[in-house]
């Protein structure tokens, strides 16, 4: 198992570099450090998952609402045409089709209080038909890669944070970001349907990935002629759309005469349940990143990749003095967000490295945190190729990222 590997893997490099300091570089409070990481980490999952109990359990009783109420099952009926070719597996008019269909237009639009209680309440769904319980489905890999290649529309949090760093135009990097995503995302559908054996070439899949193509090319042109808008468009854009889902919900629970509120406390129920299984799996990853960053081991990770590209011999090429955004990117969402601000401080919030900076926060999702918090939701052991498949779209990501930025920014 990846995700296994990964975790001793930085809990071993962390404990060896740690004694290490401490022996030959006399750091005297190197473990001191380390330990202090290690407890914050501990604590700062169990407030995330603290933080989370409420919003999983507000989404997962609106969820059980749209389900009791006929309204999920309207949703899937809408997407089954390309969901049916992407998860064969799951059965016709299924309920798993509606919250994944909720949970992408969630993470389209930003609203990640709405798309992980969406992508958990999925990834239940897909539990229930998976014969083999510790085992990913193709379903739940498929499902779960295309949630982490992390496809957004509008990312509302890098604008702001460009904004709040007084960027002359915090908008500039908003057609890079969405480029780059789709590309990821677009990565990530081609190596899973090349594993699952899924032909991409069917006319239905055809037919809404053009769509969709089209909707962002139309948004594309329109926004670039119009800049100053996007703010307004992406805040008003976002919470019509999840507001009219929460609006559908309430109006069918009405047309079909079903017990709304008794609906609603059965699924929030769920939701607070959800959030006590994943907090194991939040503390272990948390903790090892945590480990691994504070014996300095992602910074040496870090600055011996520029120091292999240098004497490569790309030395003047500015996207190295990016390349830790991305580099932290699977491991820690936050991590990454912190280095794109260093860099906009260092090198100001216009330059080319703070663009492709924020370019690569926006590129895809966390992987490993997407990894142990959906699977583990569901207690999910053998992921398969589905760290394989994340970190693919990833490294797509991050290329795609480095091309496009020299070419809008440059």
């Amino acid at each position: 198992m990846v995700l296994n590997r990964v975790w001793i893997g930085m809990f071993v490099v962390a404990i060896i570099m740690g004694f290490s300091k401490l022996l030959f570089w006399q750091d005297t409070f190197i473990l001191q450090k380390m330990m202090d990481a290690l407890f914050e980490a501990a604590k700062s999952a169990f407030e995330l998952a603290l933080y989370m109990t409420g919003i999983l359990a507000l989404w997962m009783g609106l969820m059980k609402i749209g389900e009791d109420s006929g309204a999920v099952n309207i949703l899937s009926r809408m997407v089954y045409p390309l969901f049916s070719r992407l998860f064969p597996d799951i059965p016709k008019n299924h309920p798993a089709m509606g919250s994944i269909m909720l949970n992408f237009s969630a993470n389209m639009l930003g609203l990640d209080n709405a798309a992980t209680p969406a992508g958990l309440r999925a990834m239940q769904q897909l539990q229930d038909i998976n014969p083999e319980k510790e085992t990913a489905s193709n379903a739940q890999i498929m499902f779960l890669v295309l949630n982490a290649s992390g496809l957004t529309i509008i990312p509302v949090s890098i604008l702001a944070t460009r904004a709040a760093e007084n960027s002359q135009n915090p908008a500039s990097v908003f057609i890079p970001i969405l480029l780059t995503t789709y590309f990821a995302t677009l990565g990530g559908l081609i190596f899973v349907a090349i594993r699952q054996k899924i032909n991409l070439f069917q006319r239905n899949i055809l037919f809404y990935i053009g769509g969709l193509t089209t909707l962002i090319i139309g948004l594309l042109w329109y926004l670039n002629g119009h800049p100053k808008e996007i703010d307004t468009i992406s805040r008003v854009l976002s919470t019509t759309i999840i507001f009219g889902f929460i609006t559908f919900f309430i109006v069918m629970a009405l047309k079909s005469k079903i017990q709304a509120y008794e609906s609603f406390i059965e699924g929030a129920k769920g939701g607070f349940q959800v959030a006590l299984n994943i907090v194991p799996y939040l503390v272990a990853m948390l903790c090892a990143v945590a480990l691994f960053r504070s014996c300095g081991a992602l910074e040496d990770l870090i600055n011996n990749a520029k120091y292999l590209l240098t004497i490569a011999g790309i030395k003047a090429l500015e996207f190295v003095d990016a390349l830790p955004v991305i580099l932290m990117k699977p491991f820690s969402g936050s991590g990454a967000r912190g280095l794109m601000v260093e860099n906009m401080k260092a090198f100001g919030p216009d330059s080319f490295v703070s663009n492709l900076s924020a370019t690569f926060q926006g590129s895809t999702e966390t992987t490993f945190y997407v990894l142990s918090v959906y699977f583990g939701s569901v207690g999910i052991k053998k992921t398969r190729y589905a760290a394989t498949a994340g970190l693919f779209c990833d490294l797509v990501g991050a290329v795609a990222a480095v091309l496009i930025a020299y070419l809008f920014f440059s």
